[in-house]
């Protein structure tokens, strides 16, 4: 994989560019792609900077060592999109872009949302590779087990919740110390705290893992309490050169 690099930014800074960085960092704290530079991606910024690249005293500003150091990350941490294909054989492995307007149940709620968006949301699978950084820390491997399942899927399993069409990753976690549900209740814990997630879905535009009632020994991880302007077709991928471009290749 060739290394990406984007250009260097601070505070203050707006347009694709800052959108870009926003979805690297999801896994960092986390604010929505809304392309503005400001106080939350600079936390972002200082808790890569603090967490990965070591530094005592993060500046927060997205330099050129900041982004060389965000390329080299995500080239270390290479994503198997052949794991993230839905298993239905029918519709090419992320779906046919079908139902757009149209809910299961005539409830307008995203997770009735019957659209089969293009991709996996590439905030999601950012979201993966640090949460992949926080699982090595303790010795642990990540494996995708889910990704997506389009409406053939969904109907073949008598399934009304529409997450897994773009907007949900299922992972487990390898390890050797204590118990799977063990492993999954710190990973959420750990996403909670360092990457702004919540436990279900009651607040909008925050990422979202199941509670352990749901998934007691995987952990499912979703934005769809994200609103319809950050759940835009360009915000999915289907491929790691798609989820790696830069804004406008």
């Amino acid at each position: 994989m060739s290394t990406v690099i984007l250009a260097a930014l601070a505070r203050g800074a707006n347009g694709p560019n800052v959108i870009e960085l926003q979805m690297r960092l999801a896994g960092f704290r986390g604010t929505v792609p809304d392309g503005n530079y400001g106080p939350g991606t600079e936390l972002q910024v200082q808790a890569f900077q603090r967490l990965v690249m070591g530094d005592q005293q993060p500046s927060g500003q997205a330099d050129a060592t900041t982004m060389a150091a965000l390329a080299q990350f995500g080239d270390e941490r290479p994503l198997d999109f052949t794991k993230l294909r839905c298993p239905c054989g029918q519709c090419g492995g992320f779906g046919r872009k079908q139902f757009a307007g149209l809910y299961n149940k005539n409830m307008k709620l995203e997770v009735y949302n019957r659209y089969e968006y293009p991709g996996v949301h590439r905030m999601l699978l950012w979201t993966v590779r640090a949460a992949d950084f926080y699982a090595a820390q303790r010795g642990w491997r990540l494996t995708i087990n889910s990704g997506y399942r389009c409406a053939i899927d969904s109907a073949n399993h008598n399934r009304t919740s529409t997450n897994h069409q773009g907007k949900a990753v299922d992972l487990d976690i390898i390890g050797n110390d204590g118990t799977d549900q063990g492993r999954c209740d710190t990973l959420r814990h750990l996403l909670e705290e360092k990457a702004n997630f919540q436990r279900g879905w009651n607040v909008l535009n925050r990422k979202s893992y199941e509670p352990n009632d749901i998934a007691p020994t995987w952990v499912h991880i979703d934005v769809r309490s994200y609103v319809a302007e950050y759940l835009r077709d360009p915000y999915f991928v289907l491929s790691a050169a798609a989820l790696d471009a830069l804004p406008g290749s």
